[in-house]
């Protein structure tokens, strides 16, 4: 999985992207926190990012703050055997040592339930996520251009 990451986070950069952002606190790194933009009026949004765990101990995301949202929750697209896939919460995502997990479409995510406002593409959201056991770090989530656009051009 962390091959997977540093390959993505090359090709991003490598299709001038390279104004991706990261946040890094000791042995943690939250790499590209976004937002794709989401329609006007939208009460939810999902988010995504690549978090690595550069440390000797397994971590867990547990939880995300923002006042952007009313509620954020950590959520799983599960596939049933019917073929519909559904989200369920999660109580926390572990990242393994030396691992890099990928939150994206159709698996891992961060849902923000209760939009308090518009977010629009080229804005900067704050949020504190909760680690355990290493505790607060302070992120910015990204609105990415809902066309998939790129918004390297956008200067942030």
């Amino acid at each position: 999985m962390k091959r997977f990451a540093l390959a993505l986070l090359g090709t991003l950069t490598l299709c001038g992207m390279a104004q991706a952002h990261s946040v890094k606190n000791d042995t943690i790194e939250v790499i590209h926190p976004h937002i794709n933009e989401p329609f006007a009026g939208a009460r939810s949004a999902a988010a995504y990012m690549a978090i690595s765990n550069e440390g000797a101990t397994a971590i867990r995301l547990i939880g995300i703050e923002s006042a952007a949202a009313k509620k954020i929750t950590l959520h799983n697209t599960e596939h049933g055997s019917d073929g519909v896939a559904r989200m369920q919460p999660v109580a926390g995502i572990g990242i393994p040592a030396g691992e890099t997990v990928v939150l994206e479409p159709g698996g891992l995510h961060v849902m923000l339930m209760g939009l308090t406002g518009p977010l629009k593409a080229g804005d900067m959201v704050p949020a504190t996520f909760h680690f355990e056991p290493a505790g607060p770090i302070a992120v910015e989530f990204m609105i990415d251009p809902a066309d998939g656009a790129d918004h390297s051009k956008m200067g942030h």
